[in-house]
Parts: C-alpha cells; structure tokens; sequence
C-alpha cells in the first residue's frame, strides 16, 4: 500500500490533537476528564523533578481546567488507574493492567541471579506485605551498612520493595508525601480485571495502538520505546494491521524520514486547532522524544536539568510553549513556594521579533493560570529576549 503523503501543517495537527492540546479542555473539565485524558494517552510520565509541579500533574494541568491533584489520586484510591512501567514509570488506565504483564514476568525470569542475602531480604520484606498491609519504605528498618553513593543508590529494603515492584509481586496502592506505599496486587486490582497475560501478538498490538493513539504519527522506533524492557514483534505486527488497513504508513512532504505510521482513522479526520497557548512539562508525551520536535515543529530542545550547569543555554528546567501547532517559546521556570512568586528565571521566544501581538493576552493567561497551579499568586520575569512583551505578560 503506497504511503500517504500529508502536508507538514496537515502532520502538525494529527499529533496535537493526539496529544490532547488541539483545545483547552479536549478532554472536559473535572475528575472525570482526568481518567479520559489518562485513558487516551495511555500513560502518564512519573518524575521527581519539583522546580515546578511535577511531570504528572503539569501533564494534567495543561489539558484540564482548574485540575486539582486529589483527582489524580483518588482515581488510584478508586482502582481506575495504577501506576507500572512502559519506557518510564506513569500512570495507565487500569484495564490495561494485562499488558503490564509480560514486563513484569520479563523481569523476574530474565534478572541476574541475586545473591541469596538479597533473595532473604525480598522474601522477608514480602511477607511482611502480607501479614501488616501496605509498607512504604521508610517502614523498614534503616539497613543501610554504608554511606549513600548517591540518587540510586537504594538500601536493602528499598531495593528489595523496588525488585518485587518490577517483577510483579507487589503494587503500589498511591503515594504519600511522594513515596510509594506497597501492596499486594490481589488487594490493588479490582476482581472484574482482565489478568490473563497476551500473547506476543496481541502485547505488540497493544502498544502499536497505544503509541498512535497518544503520538499520531510515530516512528517504528518510538512505538518499540514503549516495550523497551523486552523484545517485541512490533515490525511484524505493524506490517498486518497495514495489510489489514488499520494502521497506514505516512509521508511528509519534502521532508525525507524513515517510515512514519499512523491510525487509518486519522485520514479523512477534520481537526481544528484553537490556538490556545500551551505551558508543558519536559515529560510531556508530545515532548519525550525531541527529534519529533524538530522533525515536524522545527523546535530544537534539551531538557538542560540534565547538561551541566556552564554548558546550559536556555536554564536547568526550561518548559516549552506551544501555541496553536508552533513552539513559540521555551520558559526556565522555578516556583518559590514559601513566597508564593513564580521566578521566570528564563522566557526566550523563538522568534522575538515575529511574535503576533494576537497571541500575547493568551500567553498571559496561561502564564497566570500556570503561576496559581503551582500555588503562587506573583510573577516575575528576570531574563527575556523580549523584554517589551514580557511586561505584558505581568502587568
């Protein structure tokens, strides 16, 4: 079947509307519009980063309206999303807790062999699950013998809660104060869950609809992400729903790629764009893998948390903006909480002499709206290549 060519607008706008930021509030408003958000996406990005609301909630916060962090929780408390792994820890809906299945069994008949002290310290953690009920880590007593090396670098028990979490034997029921509270699955997993692990077919399946879903267009590579913890029939399985018209390959024009897939039901679909603006998380689905930023948005961008401090050029935790289907600009954001000031400590625009002024009273509401979800009720912006709008935006 001959690929079908689109139009780089054409491209911009299937993943933008896949990504749930097509229009504020795509999805709703409210607790309901969470699961709906959290079911089309398929997974949610767990990180630990706090300069700004973490990964998840930002995630949220952009696509619902006035989104409150109990939501997300009780959703879990409730049964209707978990938290497991795909290419990184997130939260999914909990009818597809079967395709977590295969990573856990991955990991518990393809992990080294341990040594028996650290079998004795999992078994004994487990079974202290199952007589007391959910554990955190803090819970067990401190077994460290010495010093932290560093981030990783996990005592006994947490290792121990960590490998069973892996593998499948415990779950997490929800987090306090951010720390994983452990459980066992049976206590966690509503009785009417599908538990029957799929069959290779089906698993590849899974994640191919799962990756379009939440992208649009990808590349094989960035479907097979989804499964990186174990090996897949993703190439195979992709060429059938082809043959089978479910899934079409895609062109871009005058762009040269590699193969580029999409849901047969995005060919004839109409989509608007709003032109609402846009304040993202690093961890967005739409910003995980950054040569899809400039493959189809010509937007070139690091997550600099990760660049060492004299080599950052735009901050440690820069946010990109998106506005209708262009990245406008990129925010080094940092809120200080006891002061209630959201410090700007970055906002570079793209383009600073072409920003259409039109844009500019979104931008400030959504600058306004990103300062009160993150509990601060002033602005400040102390570095822009604009300096002329940027007082625009706080004024």
């Amino acid at each position: 079947m001959k690929p079908i060519t689109l139009t780089e607008s054409q491209a911009r706008k299937i993943i933008i509307h896949a990504a749930g930021l097509a229009k504020r509030a795509q999805f709703g408003k409210g607790p309901e519009a969470v699961f709906k958000l959290i079911d089309h996406l398929g997974f949610i990005q767990i990180d630990t980063n706090y300069v700004v609301e973490r990964a998840h909630h930002h995630a949220i916060a952009s696509r619902v309206p006035d989104y409150d962090p109990d939501w997300l929780d009780q959703l879990q408390t409730d049964d209707r999303i978990f938290e497991y792994l795909t290419y990184a820890s997130g939260y999914m809906p909990m009818h597809d807790y079967r395709f977590t299945l295969p990573i856990k069994e991955s990991f518990l008949t393809q992990r080294s062999d341990l040594p028996q002290q650290e079998l004795n310290i999992m078994n004994r953690v487990l079974d202290r699950v199952m007589r007391d009920g959910p554990q955190m880590a803090r819970d067990f007593e401190n077994d460290r013998v010495e010093a932290s090396t560093g981030w990783w670098d996990w005592r006994p028990s947490k290792l121990a809660l960590e490998r069973l979490y892996f593998d499948g034997r415990l779950m997490t029921t929800h987090r306090k104060d951010f720390q994983k509270i452990f459980d066992l699955p049976v206590n966690c997993i509503p009785s009417d869950t599908d538990t029957t692990i799929p069959s290779d077919e089906e698993f590849a399946r899974h994640n191919i609809r799962r990756t379009l879903q939440a992208h649009g267009i990808a590349y094989e590579k960035e479907i097979s992400w989804r499964t990186r913890f174990l090996k897949t029939q993703i190439k195979s399985q992709l060429t059938q729903l082809i043959s089978e018209g479910e899934v079409c390959e895609v062109s871009i024009e005058g762009k040269k790629t590699a193969p580029l897939y999409m849901l047969s039901s995005y060919k004839n679909k109409k989509i608007n764009l709003s032109g609402d603006a846009f304040i993202l998380s690093p961890f967005d689905t739409i910003n995980v893998f950054r040569h899809r930023l400039r493959d189809f948005f010509d937007f070139d961008y690091q997550v600099e948390c990760f660049v060492p401090a004299p080599k950052r050029k735009y901050g440690y935790f820069s946010l990109p903006i998106l506005i209708g289907d262009t990245f406008v600009a990129r925010m080094d954001a940092k809120a200080d909480r006891k002061q209630r000031i959201l410090n700007v400590l970055n906002l570079h625009f793209e383009s600073p002499k072409k920003f259409p002024k039109s844009d500019a009273p979104k931008l400030r509401d959504t600058l306004a709206a990103f300062a009160k979800f993150n509990r601060c009720t002033d602005i400040t912006i102390k570095k822009t290549n604009n300096k002329t709008l940027s007082r625009t935006l706080i004024n």
